[in-house]
């Protein structure tokens, strides 16, 4: 398995062109026409949301492919079987009573 090495300069620059793109749309369309002054103030705003909110969603794509080390799928230090567990499922009986412990019954005082 190849490790590959993530750059931030990917995501940055896709998040820095959706918010040009986003704050220029917002500055042409505010304005209402073509005699009235563009709104800088809406598309900068327009700007620093896209931005922030693509970047979050890239990093949040990055972190969720990013595989597991190899050495964490070996089962070094963890019990993978239940069953090898001292007290675990390979010591009780069907009905989850300790096997060689007595059988509880109905009679027994409490």
């Amino acid at each position: 398995m190849s490790k590959q090495v993530k750059g931030v300069k990917g995501p940055l620059i896709f998040s820095a062109v959706l918010a040009a793109i986003a704050g220029i749309a917002t500055m042409v369309f505010s304005t209402g026409g073509g005699t009235r002054e563009l709104r800088v103030d809406l598309g900068l705003t327009a700007a620093g949301i896209a931005f922030i909110a693509s970047l979050v969603i890239s990093a949040l794509l990055l972190m969720t492919e990013k595989p597991n080390d190899d050495h964490l799928g070996k089962g070094t230090g963890i019990n993978r079987s239940s069953s090898k567990i001292p007290g675990g499922s390979a010591n009780v009986d069907e009905h989850g009573n300790p096997r060689g412990a007595k059988p509880k019954t109905d009679d027994d005082p409490r």
